[in-house]
């Protein structure tokens, strides 16, 4: 199987990964701050050394680290809490996943909340002067930017957009699902408020772990209730962090895998995971350029961009497409890959592209697979 769909999950991961989550869970696989005994305080040890681990690779050892289960619900807990705090006016990129946009979709269709979208131009670059005209018209309570699209990968200009909020007093959310571990982001900045991760994603750990970083004083009501290990008695959340947003059993063997992800990453090093990423993503647009029936989506040459390449195939909607790349043993992600809106501003809605997107670990074996299927469809479609 060729596999072109990391922006969905990440796939091989590192092998320590996958050693390190067996041994650790087989030795150690107690709860965490549920009990005093050895192989609940080794538990607990692992989850502080991520949480550090995470600080270090994105620059914000005065931050908080939540661990989520996904980077949606990390979203909603943010997005809802801030909701919940009576902001009203949100802004967000043409790019946003359908865990900013439906949760925001909700609040408005009660009422309670505007969504506002930032200005970006047809030559795919963010407008920052007219951004901070549209802030001028009507004041930015939260602005909400995905660090890249998971559509076409561009990256967001996200400190200099967060400086101009900053100038509103406006709360930020960055989601660095496609982006935490490959592109370098100093999420320590004061500008920042909130960001997310996805730990399957370009972190290269497993599935089920995810989470947000946040400044320690924004009094963020929790929107998620439950156990915590400790003030049992007391029926309100603690305000103590991380635990007024951790509640119920922590996904110890997810961490597990995380941590050695982090290892990983720390070893290799994140610029030469960008950099490695941008040699497969450039050798993916030379070999889909070679065929007269692909077109490429939303690939202006000024912006940067992640390992992730949007496609239309002529005269074969992006479904058929995927069926036909997948008997031929490649893997891509097909239609509006969660983000409707990403669609409507690069004029690709409603049946959506054919996505690829390329990994650390992706082969010269999987562009020869892929070259090959690509062969068939042109001699034979």
């Amino acid at each position: 199987m060729a596999y072109f769909d990391n922006a969905a999950t990440t796939y091989p991961k590192p092998d320590d990964v996958y050693s390190f989550m067996n041994e650790f869970y087989r030795q150690c696989g107690g709860n965490v701050g549920r009990g005093d005994y050895g192989i609940a305080k080794s538990a607990g040890a692992l989850v502080a050394d991520t949480r550090s681990r995470l600080q270090e690779l994105l620059h914000c050892p005065a931050k908080q680290v939540i661990f989520t289960p996904t980077a949606t619900i990390a979203l909603n807990i943010i997005l809802q809490g801030l909701c919940e705090m009576g902001m009203k006016n949100f802004y967000i990129s043409p790019f946003e996943h359908n865990a900013v946009t439906r949760t925001l979709h909700h609040f408005e269709n009660l009422g309670r909340i505007k969504v506002h979208q930032l200005s970006v131009t047809s030559e795919l670059n963010y407008d920052l002067e007219k951004i901070r005209y549209q802030f001028d018209d009507c004041k930015p309570d939260v602005v909400v930017v995905s660090h890249a699209s998971n559509v076409i990968g561009l990256i967001a200009p996200a400190a200099e957009i967060f400086d101009l909020a900053k100038a509103y007093s406006s709360y930020t959310v960055l989601d660095m699902s496609q982006t935490a571990g490959l592109v370098d982001c100093d999420v320590g900045r004061s500008t920042f408020d909130f960001a997310v991760f996805a730990g399957h994603k370009t972190l290269y750990g497993p599935t089920g772990i995810s989470g947000f970083i946040m400044k320690p004083d924004i009094k963020l009501p929790p929107v998620l209730f439950g156990g915590t290990g400790y003030d049992s008695a007391n029926q309100n959340m603690p305000d103590s962090l991380p635990e007024k947003y951790e509640m119920g059993t922590s996904n110890i063997a997810g961490i597990a895998g995380l941590n050695a992800a982090l290892h990983w990453n720390q070893k290799i090093g994140i610029q030469n995971i960008f950099e490695h990423e941008q040699k497969n993503r450039k050798k993916l647009l030379e070999i889909l350029s070679q065929y007269d029936f692909i077109t490429v989506v939303g690939n202006a040459p000024a912006p940067q961009y992640v390992g992730i390449v949007s496609c239309l195939f002529d005269g074969i909607s992006s479904d058929i497409a995927g069926n036909l790349l997948s008997e031929h043993g490649v893997s891509v992600r097909t239609g509006l890959q969660c983000a409707p809106l990403a669609h409507r501003f690069l004029g690709t809605y409603p049946a959506g592209t054919i996505r690829f997107s390329v990994g650390y670990f992706t082969s010269d074996d999987d562009y020869k697979t892929l070259s090959n299927a690509l062969d068939y469809i042109d001699q034979n479609i």
